[in-house]
């Protein structure tokens, strides 16, 4: 059972990596001293509300269980309950307990995350639950594929970073233009496809380059994240055409198009009661 583990941060720094990608610094000792997690390690972010210097959470529940504390967080009225995101950790530097979280940024900006992060600046505080991850990659596996659109880049990134010098890694992602293109220190073999979305639906030529992808042979390993029906699309094209193994693919759909993150919460929380 998935324990609560909080935290709470305070901006350092913001810079932007490309027009529509903010890097945010916490100074956050507690959550930069956390280890066992993968590079894909992903946590939940609370924004105050306005009027607000930090954002106000429930008590942890007695034990620490993470799905009887969300359900009293789902149950808070509108107005106390602060907003909530689920973000990738880009990197973790527990000798100056600073965090690094990489923030897409929307034109309208009329998500909360997004808001917040076009004009976050020094001092401001949020907080955190978690980490968590899923990325691991099976004995015997010989390259990687990893697909995803911009939100899965800051895990895609921390992943290819992290790659030693014997891993072979075939990726995709999907951006908007190609100015959200981004480069990345790595010791692995590593072939970089970028897709650029342009003026098509969200997905569609994602999924057109892995179907249409010269992929190398030997076992695989596959990491699939973002939009969760493109992901879906994507995980049946590689069992039933590519022949991979469900077993060797981690897919996991960071956003649903069309429905809020406290939807999809509610959702979850319905279907585990």
């Amino acid at each position: 059972m998935a324990l609560l583990t909080a935290h709470r941060g305070r901006v350092t720094a913001v810079r932007r990596v490309t027009p529509h990608m903010a890097r945010v610094t916490f100074d956050c000792a507690s959550l930069a001293a956390t280890e066992g997690f993968g590079p894909d390690a992903y946590l939940k972010m609370f924004f105050p509300l306005p009027g607000q210097d930090e954002p106000q959470l429930p008590p942890a529940p007695s034990g620490g269980d993470v799905m009887s504390w969300y359900k009293t967080y789902l149950t808070m009225p509108d107005e106390v309950r602060p907003p909530m995101r689920t973000y990738t950790v880009r990197a973790l530097r527990p000798a100056v307990g600073e965090v690094d979280i990489d923030f897409v940024l929307h034109d309208d900006n009329l998500g909360p995350a997004s808001a917040w992060a076009a004009r976050a600046a020094a001092g401001d505080r949020v907080a955190f639950v978690g980490p968590h991850s899923l990325y691991e990659v099976p004995a015997g596996a010989e390259w990687q594929l990893l697909v995803g659109d911009e939100t899965a880049l800051p895990a895609i990134g921390a992943i290819v970073e992290n790659l030693p010098r014997s891993a072979r890694a075939s990726i995709y992602v999907e951006i908007p233009d190609r100015a959200e293109r981004q480069t990345f220190d790595t010791a692995g073999a590593v072939e970089l496809h970028w897709v650029v979305r342009g003026a098509r639906p969200h997905g569609e030529a994602l999924l057109d380059a892995v179907r249409a992808a010269q992929l190398p042979g030997g076992a695989p390993y596959a990491w699939v994240s973002g939009e969760a029906g493109v992901v879906k699309h994507v995980r049946r094209h590689l069992v039933r055409e590519r022949g991979f193994d469900k077993d060797t693919i981690c897919f996991t759909g960071y956003w649903r198009h069309g429905l809020s993150e406290e939807a999809v919460g509610r959702e979850r929380v319905e279907a585990a009661s």
